[in-house]
């Protein structure tokens, strides 16, 4: 279950992330886009460095799979993902690029079926991938180009498959270090891997860069607060509420990047992007039938739901119960012992004293 702490933190991650594509489109104006993303990580590195010295925590990693915790948060959700957002952003507006950051949900399970045991992927899912891609083609193609829209479609595209991979990789791994040390991993690495991409992709050169004010400023609000923040939140979150629901924050997050886009930078919304980041959440929903019928049914009357009708019993899918107090005054105006046995009651269903329990199939 979801606790109020988890709703709160997931509100704290849309917003720090969904500000943070304004931020990146600032930014991209004076310095390249990978050199930015990887000067976002270093200021993020310090920070985490600094907190794991001065609580003093564990910080070497002693079991394979603490190596690999860190090869797959460094290399993929921070190296891969953000040199393939930034990449991608450089070609489109903040809410685009968050729009279809916003696929990731949507290609998770896929990811998750071909990697984790136990997993399954029905029919629905599989149209869900299909509705959210087109999306996808509906916010990409109109007025794009190559070397245009598309392009930079196609690299956000890529990049929301990495964090996708990288959340379900992550997912179930034991590792002995403590979260802020694994994101301080994480962040060294993830900035490693960005600055060496940076030296390689030949369209980009240091002499190009320029820190402006604005510039700087996106730049301190990334590392701080998008980055070091954001990510410290995202994975307590996955940590508490697993890869599938954590993805969720992938439709709050462009909301909030459209309402800052267009407040800040004047960017405009054409209908196209709205019909397509609403065929992405069409997708999710067909993804996530059974997650949104268990939320939603009890709201409007269907579904698992409580009930108590006057003698005190509970009704729970379909089962009544009552408690040790309501049973015993039934037993009394019987002049039969309080018992554990389950007694017939006036609404035709079970009754059962004690702590009462029913499974998920209502038997």
């Amino acid at each position: 279950m979801i606790s109020h702490r988890d709703i709160l933190l997931f509100v704290a991650l849309a917003f720090v992330w969904g500000t943070a594509f304004s931020a990146i489109e600032v930014g991209l104006a004076t310095i390249p886009p990978i050199l930015f993303a990887a000067l976002r990580f270093d200021i993020a590195a310090l920070i985490f460095v600094g907190l794991v010295a001065l609580r003093e925590l564990e910080w070497r990693p002693r079991t394979r799979t603490d190596w690999y915790a860190i090869t797959v948060a460094g290399g993929l959700l921070v190296g891969g993902h953000f040199a393939f957002l930034f990449l991608g952003q450089s070609y489109v507006s903040s809410a685009v690029s968050a729009i279809v950051l916003s696929l990731t949900p949507i290609v998770t399970p896929p990811l998750a079926l071909a990697l984790l045991p136990n997993q399954r992927i029905r029919a629905p899912a599989v149209l869900g991938l299909l509705v959210g891609l087109a999306g996808i083609v509906v916010i990409a193609v109109p007025g794009g180009s190559l070397d245009g829209q598309i392009l930079g479609v196609a690299l956000l595209f890529v990049s929301a498959t990495l964090f996708a991979l990288g959340s379900v990789l992550m997912e179930g791994i034991d590792e002995s270090l403590p979260v802020i040390s694994l994101q301080a991993w994480a962040m060294v690495v993830g900035a490693v891997v960005l600055h060496a991409l940076s030296v390689a992709h030949p369209g980009e050169r240091i002499s190009s860069a320029s820190l402006t004010l604005p510039s700087a400023s996106a730049l301190l609000y990334l590392g701080v607060a998008s980055t070091a923040g954001g990510f410290l939140i995202y994975f307590i979150l996955l940590e508490r509420v697993g890869a599938a629901e954590l993805s969720l924050v992938n439709y709050a997050t462009p909301v909030v990047a459209a309402v800052f886009g267009w407040a800040l930078l004047g960017e405009s919304i054409t209908v196209l992007t709205i019909l397509g980041f609403a065929l992405i959440i069409a997708g999710f929903a067909l993804c996530k039938l059974d997650t949104l019928w268990q939320v939603g049914g009890p709201i409007v009357g269907y579904g698992p739901q409580r009930s108590t009708f006057t003698d005190g019993s509970v009704v729970v899918s379909g089962n009544s119960y009552l408690s040790d107090c309501d049973l015993g005054a039934n037993n009394a105006t019987t002049d039969s012992p309080t018992t554990t046995k389950a007694t017939p009651n006036t609404h035709g269903t079970n009754a059962t004293g004690g702590s009462a329990s029913v499974s998920p199939h209502g038997d």
